[in-house]
């Protein structure tokens, strides 16, 4: 068991979401946290509620797609001991129809949102020869699912990147997660509803979205546990562990869904 007091955690996307909800719960651990967004406003209400409960909790304001500035905000900061990169964003919409600036953001911000600030803290780590990376990732980067071409990919991307680092820094130490959460309740998701196609919302419609919290349980007690692949539900547990046995039947399932969407539109 790896012990969380005293530690410092840094959690990109920390305003709102699963990112504020792991906040709270490393610091109930003992951890200290800094708190990192775009949102100033919504950065200092989230740090707010955290003080009250008697947690430490510092924030920084900065793009994680910004790589200049995410490195220059994380260097400024004591050594991370924890990092958590929650921050993401998902739009999903008709591949015929999307903007090639969809796709570009995306990529920016969640593959390489995840990239920069572990890039940032992963030398100090391997030096001090201990650490915790953990890179939200997606359901979607299990088995790609209608309405989500631009968002997926990028996924993925987070789920290789992981991947291939876990077996890189394992040996100087530092433990590296990946969590593949489904839909969550989150502001995030009331965001995303707004341009889901009637097929992914079928699709997505079927499953009840898991509560930040209890996503946010699964992340630290992977931290703790120093585990790499987090699935917070049993179904992504199953996708993942059954892998291509189970995916012609998620794509029958999916499919119907999809013409049943068509028919009712």
């Amino acid at each position: 068991m790896t012990s969380l007091r005293g530690a410092h955690a840094v959690i990109t996307g920390g305003s709102s979401g699963i990112g504020l909800a792991t906040a709270f719960m490393l610091a109930r651990r003992g951890a200290s946290v800094t708190l990192i967004a775009r949102n100033s406003v919504r950065l200092e209400a989230a740090a707010v509620s955290l003080r009250a409960s008697g947690c430490v909790a510092h924030t920084v304001a900065v793009d994680v797609s910004d790589q200049r500035a995410i490195t220059s905000a994380l260097h400024s900061l004591e050594p991370c001991d924890v990092l958590v990169t929650s921050a993401g964003q998902a739009r999903p919409g008709h591949f015929l129809e999307l903007e090639d600036s969809v796709f570009r953001q995306m990529v920016e911000v969640d593959y390489f949102g995840t990239l920069y600030p572990i890039r940032a803290v992963a030398p100090s780590m391997v030096e001090r020869g201990r650490g915790s990376i953990v890179a939200i990732s997606s359901a979607t980067a299990l088995l790609g699912i209608y309405g989500y071409t631009a968002y997926s990919p990028a996924k993925f991307a987070v789920r290789g990147l992981m991947e291939c680092l876990r077996g890189e820094l394992r040996p100087h130490g530092v433990h590296v997660g990946c969590v593949y959460p489904p839909d969550v309740d989150t502001p995030q998701l009331a965001e995303e509803n707004e341009f889901k196609p009637a097929e992914t919302a079928a699709i997505s419609g079927a499953v009840k979205p898991m509560t930040a919290q209890a996503v946010a349980a699964k992340i630290v007690r992977a931290i703790e546990r120093e585990r790499f692949a987090v699935y917070p539900d049993r179904s992504m547990a199953l996708l993942a562990g059954l892998g291509p046995l189970a995916a012609p039947f998620v794509r029958w399932v999916t499919d119907r869904k999809v013409r049943e969407a068509r028919k009712g539109s």
